[in-house]
């Protein structure tokens, strides 16, 4: 079974840097994956945040572009997001998401997701 596993959240001053990891496991085809990142804030929906395709090609909500870059290793089977200049309204619980096939046009096309970690942007 794919398991993705997020890390590297934790609490932040605002202005601070903070860079989240995914490591999927259990799977052969980590190079022909789309890979996501999500956040989801205490009674707000889930929402993109930033995507990395299988070619490399990448795109960001437009509250963070400036201030957040998606990365992959395929060596390593990671995806990385690397948030600079935090603000409090990121404050929220990251998932990161994948699907093997076609780019995923909406979050319910990802097929696996991780369990989350969590980040606090607060003085």
């Amino acid at each position: 079974q794919v398991q993705l596993v997020e890390s590297g959240g934790g609490l932040v001053q605002p202005g601070g840097s903070l860079r989240l990891s995914c490591a999927v496991s259990g799977s052969r085809f980590f190079s022909g994956y789309d890979m996501g990142w999500y956040r989801q804030a205490p009674g707000k929906e889930r929402e993109l945040v930033a995507s990395i395709s299988r070619g490399g090609n990448t795109n960001y909500a437009d509250s963070v572009k400036d201030r957040c870059t998606i990365s992959r290793d395929n060596a390593t089977n990671t995806v990385y997001l690397q948030m600079n200049s935090l603000k409090p309204e990121d404050t929220a619980v990251y998932y990161c998401a994948s699907r093997l096939g076609p780019p995923p046009r909406t979050q319910s096309e990802y097929d696996y997701w991780g369990q989350g970690t969590q980040v606090t942007v607060s003085s």
